[in-house]
This record gives C-alpha cells, sequence and structure tokens, in this order.
C-alpha cells in the first residue's frame, strides 16, 4: 500500500507517495503548484504538478483529464488531489529570452524554431491545435531540448470554437475575429510570434488589450482581405474592422532588423493574415531557415488521431472521478484497452467489478474521496502500479471459467 507523506511548500500542503523526496518550489499557476523532486525510484529529478480540487465540477474535470499526457508518474492523494509527474526542465523560453540584455544567437533560435515546428507536426497530426502556445508553454532542458507543455486549452480540429483562447500576444487575428471555427494556423501564428520575439528579444505585437491588439496587427500586416471578413458573424466585430484605417502592411524587415534574411521569408509565411495562407507545420520544417536540423526520417507523426468524444460527453462529477481513476490505473497497466466496456468480455467483466469496487469503497464513508477509495482498493487487492498482476489473473480465471 502507498504511504503518502505531506510537505508544505510555499504554503501550500503536497501529499506525495514517499518515492518523491527534497522538494522545491518552482512556480504556482492558475490550475496547481510545480515543484521539483527527487524521485527515488528512477534515481532522477523530476517536476511535480499538483492540481487541487481536481473533481469539483465536471467542466474542471475535463480540463484536468486534458493534461493526463506525457508523464513519468500520476497518481491521486487521499486528499483527493491530482499530482502529475513529468521531466524536469531547467527553465522555459520566456525567461531564458527574459534574462538576457540581447536577443538570442542565431544558431540557438534555428534550433528552438526547427523543435518547435517538429512538435506541431506531431500535435497537429494527431488532430490537435494546442490553441496556448507562448515562450512559458515551451521548457527547456540541460540539453537545449525543447518540450512543449500545457496543453489545457488544446481542442480537436473540426469543433466549433471559443474565441477567447490563448495570450494575447501571440493570439492569431481570427481568434481575434471571433470566429467559430478555426484551424490548425492558429499555432502556427502563435510560433510566428515566437520566432519573433527571440529575434527580437522582446514581444512583437505587445496588446494592452484585445482591440489595441488587433490593431497592432493591423498596423504591421494590413487589414484581413474580403474574403476573409465574410466569414466573420459578429456585426460589431465587422464594424470595428472597417472602421480601421487601411494602411500598407509593413515590412517585418524593417521592424526586426538585421537578422537572417531566411528567419524573415519563413517569419512572412507564418504570420499570413489569411490563415488558409499560412504556411503548415509539416511544410515549415522543409523551409531553408531550419534546413541545417531538418530529417524527415526523424520528424513523427502521429498514427492514429486523438478521439475527443468524452469532451462533450455529459458525465456526472462521480462518472468523471471513475473515468480518471481508470485512466490512472491505465497508465500503471499500460497494456490493456481500458475503452472495452462490453460486459461480455473478460476485460469488461474486470471493469464492471473495479468500477463496484470503487462504489463499495466511497459509498462505505459518504465523506470518502476517490483518492481514498483507491486506497481502499489497493489495500485489498494490491497497490496500483502493480493491479496488472490481478488483472492478469482474472483472465487466467476467466478463460479457465469459459473453458
Amino acid at each position: 500500500m502507498a504511504t503518502f507523506i505531506t510537505h508544505n511548500i510555499m504554503g501550500t500542503a503536497l501529499q506525495t507517495t514517499d518515492r518523491y523526496t527534497d522538494f522545491q518550489a518552482r512556480s504556482v499557476g492558475t490550475y496547481g503548484v510545480i515543484c521539483s523532486a527527487h524521485d527515488s525510484k528512477a534515481n532522477r529529478t523530476v517536476a511535480i504538478k499538483k492540481i487541487g480540487n481536481p473533481f469539483d465540477g465536471s467542466a474542471r474535470v475535463k480540463r484536468t483529464y486534458r493534461e493526463l499526457i506525457d508523464l513519468t508518474d500520476i497518481f491521486i492523494s487521499p486528499a483527493e488531489d491530482l499530482y502529475l509527474v513529468m521531466d524536469y526542465c531547467m527553465t522555459d523560453l520566456h525567461d531564458l529570452i527574459q534574462s538576457r540584455s540581447k536577443p538570442l544567437e542565431g544558431k540557438f533560435i534555428q534550433f528552438f524554431t526547427y523543435q518547435l515546428l517538429r512538435g506541431l507536426k506531431f500535435i497537429h497530426s494527431a488532430g490537435v491545435i494546442h490553441r496556448d502556445l507562448k515562450p512559458s508553454n515551451i521548457l527547456i532542458k540541460e540539453n537545449c531540448d525543447l518540450k512543449i507543455c500545457d496543453f489545457g486549452l488544446a481542442r480537436e480540429q473540426d469543433h466549433r470554437m471559443t474565441g477567447y483562447v490563448s495570450t494575447r500576444y501571440y493570439r492569431a487575428p481570427e481568434i481575434m475575429l471571433i470566429w467559430q471555427r478555426y484551424s490548425y494556423a492558429v499555432d502556427i501564428w502563435s510560433t510566428g510570434c515566437i520566432l519573433a520575439e527571440m529575434l527580437l528579444g522582446k514581444v512583437l505585437l505587445p496588446g494592452t488589450d484585445n482591440v489595441h491588439h488587433f490593431k497592432l496587427i493591423t498596423e504591421i500586416f494590413g487589414k484581413p482581405p474580403k474574403e476573409i471578413m465574410e466569414t466573420v458573424y459578429s456585426d460589431v466585430t465587422m464594424e470595428f474592422v472597417n472602421s480601421l484605417p487601411d494602411k500598407k502592411p509593413l515590412s517585418l524587415g524593417a521592424i526586426l532588423g538585421d537578422v537572417d534574411p531566411e528567419a524573415i521569408d519563413l517569419l512572412e509565411k507564418m504570420l499570413d493574415i489569411d490563415p488558409q495562407k499560412r504556411i503548415t507545420a509539416a511544410d515549415a520544417l522543409n523551409d531553408p531557415y531550419v534546413s541545417t536540423y531538418s530529417d524527415s526520417n526523424d520528424e513523427p507523426e502521429c498514427k492514429k488521431q486523438i478521439d475527443w468524444s468524452w469532451l462533450d460527453s455529459e458525465m456526472t462529477t462521480d462518472e468523471w472521478k471513475t473515468k480518471m481513476y481508470f485512466e490512472i490505473l491505465n497508465y500503471h497497466t499500460g497494456s490493456y484497452n481500458w475503452e472495452d466496456t462490453d460486459p461480455t468480455t473478460p476485460k469488461g467483466r474486470f471493469e464492471d467489478w473495479l468500477r463496484t469496487e470503487i462504489t463499495i469503497a466511497t459509498d462505505v464513508n459518504d465523506n470518502a474521496s476517490i483518492g481514498q477509495a483507491a486506497e481502499s482498493i489497493a489495500s485489498k487487492h494490491g497497490q496500483l502500479d502493480v493491479l496488472a498482476n490481478e488483472l492478469e489473473i482474472f483472465l487466467q480465471q476467466q478463460t479457465k471459467q469459459e473453458n
């Protein structure tokens, strides 16, 4: 049975398994606290993110569920907080840019841009739009490898969208125009803004509010063409854009100064105000600016697109708790299809059995949390990280009964 220890970090209580020690506070965000810690099992430094009260309403559970990606460990504490354990990264791109008195060296900008595009190619091939790319969401490891993080706003391509997404400085014009549908191109725009920021050493479009931000966009890139404006459904937005003066677009070269001409050329393809003309991540990987690092044999695509149907499901909070538990179980077992809910199959019956165990453990005490339920199950049937053995035994028993 896992042993939980409480640590006080920046006035916040963290309940983690005894596998983790030497906690150091790193940041506090809207949805959780992030610390570094030593993983005694793997003998390395990791980052641990605490998401408090993840089951406080189905909307919050959905946001939490989206973050279950690229983890080294995950668990729910007895206090019903969710903990995500990830690779530890030395810094992020925002802090790196801010720590310097002048822009990054050209070779680093090229390497970072290539990695960002390589990551986007994979994300987009999975049918996912990140929607919140910004320097602080790009982590940097000691060897200069990049890691795209924080998929809290990620969404599939074919879905009606909300306009209020992404941090303003990196927000694509089509989002500002309150489109209900937009594409992977919003991530390319954000990437272009990030590339420009690395070249300049400062934010390209520092809008103080949405109106000011859109004015800055039109001052540099011009007003959206007529065919783009015809897709805008808001009369108020139409009136606002039409009220802006018609100006000739500025030269990015003049704004950025003495930088690599190939960087300017790629930026112009990324920051096209028409999203349909904006370059894709896959095509950008073939651009001369990043050709030094380009390798078509090492730029993978996702084998299948992510199924986002759960995002719009009308499950209760308790149902989300159960689903979250199974997602964690799936991480620790790793080799079974937990989407198989057919009660006529062995795996389906095992899921039904475990769901009943969760219900029993929770119903024993009305105040029991899903974490406490997990503890109860673990004490009866083995620790979570070895529950695969229980499944194996169960499947063998079912096979014998059927034969």
